[in-house]
């Protein structure tokens, strides 16, 4: 699953994520950050993540733009054409 992070407390490791797909909440489960990249998160971080028996958020990994599939805006890519050409 992909989504955002709604929230995170760093001193008690307890957040929320916001999936992508549903809108969706699912608090984070207590070893969501084992094994991960992230030594915390930030609300509006972009991640990656499975949900455990509980329904909790776990197993986060980095998500991107990309990931989702989103179409990219068309204003960047105008933007970094003009960039190329005048380079």
């Amino acid at each position: 699953m992909q989504g955002v992070v709604k929230s995170y407390d760093p001193g008690t490791g307890q957040g929320v994520l916001l999936c992508d797909t549903d809108l969706a909440e699912y608090d984070l489960a207590a070893n969501a950050l084992e094994g991960s990249v992230f030594r915390m998160l930030r609300q509006g971080q972009r991640v990656v993540f499975d949900l455990d028996e509980g329904r909790r958020a776990t197993r986060l990994s980095l998500g991107s733009e990309i990931d989702m599939g989103t179409p990219a805006n068309p204003s960047d890519s105008a933007e970094r054409g003009r960039a190329h050409d005048a380079g």
